[in-house]
């Protein structure tokens, strides 16, 4: 294990905690970091495999975690398990969510807070638990994984663009909070993807978010994930939402 534990400078090889990392983003998340020098730990609610998967690509120290992140006991465990076996976590990447759409007029109260509890509340339970230890070296860096939907409308979407508009608002003030002590709060915005979240939309709903779009077309993960480098070494960004997501939020 190899840590610089002078306070205030970045860790030689900083500890990644990437959640929802068995997916298309969170996976192309991981990579990124790996190859940028961090231990990660990969983390999965419910695709083991897939997280596993990921985990095989990975040329650093690496671990594989899981728990529901809406749960504060799950997250204290897996935060456990990962300070014993990697270290404590100096990189936080807010990326697991769900989303359960419908208007509504026709939204089930328990789909509804499902969502947030996962999405917004979820990503409070991984922060707390992460940035005591990162005010105390004065270096940390929080990454959440926020939508367009958090900053334009999207019918059918109340639940999932309340949650990434919250993330949002928590993700200011969160840097305000932390910046004195050399920790960094941003949100990333990525537009569009194939995913497992957009694979089963139609090719008419999709040709109508590529039509939207001042760049007619999807952004890739890779893409997306590339602005891990950003996050890490800039020390005077904070508070931002950096959108990767092909204009559509301009629009």
């Amino acid at each position: 294990m190899s840590r610089n534990n002078t306070p205030g400078s970045r860790p030689e090889q900083p500890v990644a905690l990437v959640t929802g990392a068995s997916g298309g983003l969170g996976q192309a998340l991981a990579l990124e970091l790996d190859a940028l020098g961090c231990r990660v730990a990969v983390h999965y609610n419910s695709a083991e495999a897939q997280a596993r998967a990921v985990q095989d690509k990975l040329s650093n120290d690496s671990v594989v975690v899981t728990g529901d992140v809406g749960s504060w006991e799950a997250v204290t465990a897996l935060y456990a398990e990962i300070s014993e076996r990697l270290g404590p976590v100096d990189v936080l990447v807010n990326n697991g969510a769900i989303r359960k759409d419908s208007l509504m007029a026709m939204q089930s109260p328990a789909d509804w807070a499902q969502v947030i509890q996962t999405n917004l509340v979820g990503s409070f339970h991984t922060t707390r638990a992460a940035v005591p230890y990162m005010l105390r070296q004065r270096w940390g860096r929080i990454i959440n994984v926020v939508s367009p939907s958090g900053l334009i409308a999207t019918a059918g979407q109340t639940a999932y663009s309340a949650s990434k508009a919250g993330l949002i608002g928590f993700t200011r003030t969160l840097a305000a909070e932390c910046g004195r002590r050399g920790v960094t709060v941003n949100a990333l915005s990525p537009g569009f993807m194939i995913t497992g979240m957009t694979k089963n939309l139609s090719d008419r709903v999709i040709e109508g978010m590529e039509d939207k779009a001042p760049i007619p077309r999807f952004v890739t993960v890779e893409e997306v994930a590339r602005s891990a480098a950003l996050f890490l070494d800039q020390d005077c960004m904070t508070g931002q939402v950096i959108s990767i997501d092909s204009g559509v939020s301009i629009t």
